[in-house]
């Protein structure tokens, strides 16, 4: 019988949890564990990676994988896209394009989100048409800027920052609040393996929570 990733991943669980593999010990390479356990070495990587996400495994290039020494679950995060989000609140999502300018690879733009038509969140993004040169083309009134690049622009990593942040006179003008009101404000930096993919800034109407399930 045919061994996918998951029971490759299963076992090497089990091995770690029974200290077969013991914490900080270096675990057997991928082409030894395909030969043990009669799989491609592909499944084997897959299965490696996904318990290296998860934090039980630490893996460095030329140094090989080892058990982590102190293993412990991490939290997986994705780009959310606004408009489900506004429609996991039960209520109806739209949107529309304040600005649009590209100036050399760059693709300048500022949009507002709408839940019921009152505004949701603020846009103010970059994205690198080097990298992602379609989106020139992208008709920004149908689909969101957030939405087509989560359906259509992978990257390899980013960084992400949730922070207070008194309203800026952007803020104010298009989510009708006070000025200097407190909001919470989203910063994310997508990548690829040579470039900055996308940068935003997303400030949300007042009164905006962050719920994560971890």
């Amino acid at each position: 019988m045919k061994r996918g990733w998951q029971d490759i991943q299963t076992e090497a669980l089990r091995r770690i949890q029974s200290r077969e593999w013991p914490p900080g010990g270096l675990i057997p390479n991928e082409a030894e564990l395909a030969r043990e356990l009669g799989c491609a070495r592909a499944t084997v990587n897959r299965a490696l990676r996904a318990l290296a996400e998860d934090g039980w495994l630490e893996r460095r290039r030329r140094a090989g994988t080892r058990v982590a020494l102190s293993p412990q679950r991490r939290a997986q995060m994705s780009v959310p896209i606004l408009r489900q989000e506004v429609e996991g609140l039960g209520k109806a999502y739209s949107h529309r394009v304040i600005s649009r300018k590209i100036e050399g690879d760059l693709l300048h733009l500022e949009g507002l989100h709408f839940a019921d038509r009152a505004p949701f969140a603020a846009e103010q993004r970059q994205v690198n048409l080097s990298e992602v040169p379609q989106m020139a083309d992208v008709n920004l009134d149908q689909i969101s800027a957030n939405e087509w690049l989560v359906q259509n622009a992978p990257f390899d990593r980013g960084t992400l920052e949730y922070a207070a942040e008194p309203a800026s006179g952007f803020d104010t003008k298009h989510l009708e609040c006070a000025p200097a009101a407190p909001l919470m404000v989203l910063r994310r930096e997508t990548f690829s393996e040579t470039a900055m993919v996308t940068a935003v800034r997303m400030s949300y109407a007042p009164g905006h929570a962050v719920r994560l399930v971890i």
